[in-house]
């Protein structure tokens, strides 16, 4: 069901319909009302939107505030962009990204907050100051894989690509890492041949695991491409688009962040620059001819696909855009396996290739 949440909530996006953060957004127009006068506390964040620190916190955050929000008229959880709104982080001392600072409702002399940045430091000191306690939601079963010692080797060198945390239980970092290492690992849990796995490199069953791929602090990340048991070290940004991008780029896949499909998924560039002579101008027989051969030499489910659409063009002119609109329908409307959902963003994919103005989403 979580992975299913993260493919409509992206399918969604498409439509331009953003989910709901449970964060406050704060501007000069309603932060002294809602931080400074309204007799409520508030933890806000300062940020920007290019700071890499900011992007990993982002969904700590946000895990936090939705835990908070059946309190929203006991306590304020919020963020400032302090790059788009440079006069509200002058005012209150901000010199780097992230800071976060308590208010308590009734004065303009924040606290600094100076505790951990991952969920548990955060919830702790919201607690301590208000005595509320958190609402969570049942978590979903984890998409990551637990490797230790005996079940590592047999995990990479295979027919996967695999991504690995090596972990500590009382490192801060690794704690600030775990939501979205789970977030990642549900990005990519409809991929069959990509793994995203942790090991908890202090455990007894897996110290040898740890000590045999050299790893001395923490977290320390490794990549083993299929076939493989070579690592790669990882030392790229945290955040969850980081390591799509990064996977994307390892693995030849297309997911996108909230585990969706990017535009050029189930889309075959041989077959594209087919197309392209067609919406370019060319005779419609003559490049279905070249499209039908062109896809016999293609290993590739979708090939036959782009072999169908020029039949169905042939025979109806305005297929093309009457089939945007079905497969952008079912989508809206939601109830599907995230097989479907994949497969009908990868045919619209393709779909808008024919389209004159591919740089429009006809969804």
């Amino acid at each position: 069901m979580a992975r299913l949440a993260f493919l409509l909530t992206s399918a969604l996006a498409i439509f331009g319909v953003n989910a709901a953060s449970s964060v406050l957004d704060l501007i000069p127009s309603n932060f002294d009302d809602v931080v400074l006068k309204s007799g409520k506390p508030a933890l806000v964040e300062f940020f920007a939107p290019w700071c890499g620190h900011c992007k990993t916190l982002a969904p700590v955050y946000e895990e936090l505030a939705a835990g908070f929000e059946f309190a929203k008229d006991k306590v304020v959880i919020g963020k400032v962009d302090a790059d788009d709104h440079k006069e509200l982080g002058r005012r209150f001392g901000v010199q780097g990204f992230p800071t976060l600072k308590w208010f308590d409702g009734k004065s303009d002399t924040p606290e600094d907050y100076k505790g951990g940045r991952d969920l548990d430091s955060l919830t702790a000191f919201i607690r301590e100051k208000t005595a509320l306690k958190p609402k969570t939601k049942k978590a979903a079963p984890s998409q990551v894989e637990m490797l230790n010692d005996s079940t590592f080797k047999k995990s990479i060198g295979g027919d996967k690509d695999v991504l690995v945390a090596f972990t500590a239980p009382w490192c801060g970092h690794c704690k600030t890492l775990a939501p979205i290492w789970e977030t990642l690992a549900t990005d990519f849990a409809s991929e069959p041949s990509v793994l995203i796995a942790k090991v908890d490199a202090e455990a007894p069953n897996a110290k040898a695991t740890a000590q045999d791929q050299g790893v001395s602090s923490y977290p320390t990340i490794k990549y083993f491409p299929k076939g493989s048991s070579e690592a790669i070290p990882y030392n790229g940004g945290r955040s969850e688009a980081d390591f799509v991008t990064f996977l994307n780029e390892k693995a030849g896949t297309h997911r996108a962040v909230g585990g969706g499909l990017d535009a050029t998924a189930g889309t075959i560039a041989a077959l594209d620059s087919v197309v392209s002579k067609f919406t370019g101008g060319a005779g419609l027989a003559e490049v279905a001819e070249e499209a039908t051969k062109a896809a016999a030499g293609v290993k590739d489910k979708y090939a036959e696909y782009y072999v169908k659409v020029f039949g169905k063009v042939k025979d109806n002119e305005g297929y093309v855009e009457k089939e945007l609109k079905r497969l952008a329908g079912l989508l809206k409307k939601g109830g599907l396996a995230p097989e479907k959902v994949d497969d009908l963003i990868s045919r619209s994919n393709i779909l808008r290739k024919f389209t004159s103005d591919q740089g429009k989403s006809e969804l």
